[in-house]
């Protein structure tokens, strides 16, 4: 038998507690410590180094095509009082041949692009001037893609990194238009039917070999499956068109019964002129069997490479592509006839009339897949083919 060599002691009940409780405490500081330095979100503290950055640098400057307005509402301004923002508006071939310009002289004064996707595809995009967007983008919700249509971040590049689009806009695939006292549009369901020959010389066109902007009705022309190479030689080499680089003109030639058809044009431009009395009327977006536009208008988002203003450049783009910026862009860009559709699918759509609104599980011909932005072989084919009838 073995002798307990230890004498027994007796344990206070009391000292034990404080004991315990002070060893617990002990514990406890450095993992209260541990945990209130990760209580942020890695996305909220990047998101404030961020701002507190783009606070620093002061400024941003954005070249916003035809949306200047939602710089002018101010909503920016206010959220970040701190970061003035410095705007340029303008046609996309302008600002693009601007922005060339200016870096030939050694000038980098841009930081974020926005505007149509075509100009920004041919010159920023092909010419190497863009940054990869896609690492800006920094708040959940606009990384959540449950957020967007289709349930995805749309990019209008391969590599999607590069050019973001926001907006999506049903269209009629042509933007087709017709004077209302010479032509009735249900004799007319398919594109193919403008090769009738009652329409031979009354046909008017804009030519993209002169008006970069008119790239987008162009876009399906050429890349739809159903219409493509061959319904463009059919329709310039048999139908006698004229072509022109003037929107109004065009459309004036129209109203006043010079030409019966404008094919392609954009659909605002028609609008206008029915406003203005004139008896002109576009093909609804649903109207022709070989399908419907979703079109970006000036809604893509683009980052200037050797922006001056990186950070500030993040936070407009987080704020643009934000619900808040969204619900803006819809509200101060829309107008009668013209709603702009935002990507974003937890924005108000009031404002769009019911046979305008994007539809679930349909098929659009999307002229922001990066497959049909080149226009280089549409103005090649246009050569050939005038140049052949000469």
């Amino acid at each position: 038998m073995v002798k307990n060599i230890f004498p027994e002691r007796r344990i206070d009940p009391m000292k034990f507690i404080v004991v315990v409780f002070l060893f617990v405490c002990q514990l406890i500081g450095p993992i209260r410590f541990i945990l209130a330095g990760e209580a942020k979100p890695s996305w909220q503290a990047e998101w404030e180094r961020t701002v507190r950055a783009a606070e620093q640098e002061g400024e941003v400057s954005v070249s916003i095509g035809g949306y200047g307005a939602v710089i002018e509402a101010g909503i920016f301004q206010k959220a970040y009082p701190k970061i003035k923002v410095n705007y340029i508006t303008g046609a996309g071939t302008d600002i693009t041949t601007r922005i060339i310009s200016e870096r030939r002289a050694g000038k980098y004064l841009l930081d974020v692009y926005n505007g149509g996707g075509v100009s920004l595809y041919q010159s920023l995009y092909l010419g190497k001037l863009l940054d990869p967007i896609k690492p800006t983008l920094i708040l959940p919700e606009v990384l959540d893609t449950t957020k967007w249509w289709e349930g995805k971040l749309k990019f209008a590049d391969k590599e999607r990194e590069y050019i973001f689009v926001y907006e999506g806009n049903v269209a009629a695939g042509a933007g087709a238009g017709y004077n209302t006292q010479l032509l009735d549009p249900r004799e007319y369901k398919s594109y193919w039917d403008f090769l009738h020959p009652k329409l031979k010389g009354k046909i008017v066109s804009i030519d993209i070999r002169k008006v970069r902007g008119a790239g987008i009705p162009w876009q399906f022309l050429y890349y739809s499956p159903e219409l493509g190479p061959k319904y463009l030689r059919r329709l310039f080499g048999e139908m006698d068109v004229t072509l022109t680089a003037d929107f109004r003109q065009a459309v004036d030639w129209l109203g006043t019964g010079k030409f019966t058809l404008v094919l392609p044009i954009q659909g605002g431009q028609i609008y206008k002129a029915k406003n203005q009395g004139l008896p002109v009327e576009q093909f609804e977006p649903y109207h022709f069997k070989e399908g419907v536009n979703l079109s970006s208008a000036f809604g893509s988002l683009a980052l200037i490479n050797r922006a001056p203003h990186p950070n500030a450049a993040k936070v407009f783009i987080n704020w643009l592509l934000s619900r808040e910026g969204q619900t803006l862009f819809q509200k101060v860009i829309s107008i009668p006839g013209d709603g702009r559709n935002s990507r974003r699918i937890d924005v108000p759509k009031d404002h769009i009339p019911p046979d305008e609104q994007r539809r679930d599980k349909m098929t659009y011909f999307d002229t922001d897949d990066a497959d049909t932005k080149d226009m280089t072989p549409v103005m090649k084919l246009l050569d050939e083919v005038l140049g052949a009838k000469k």
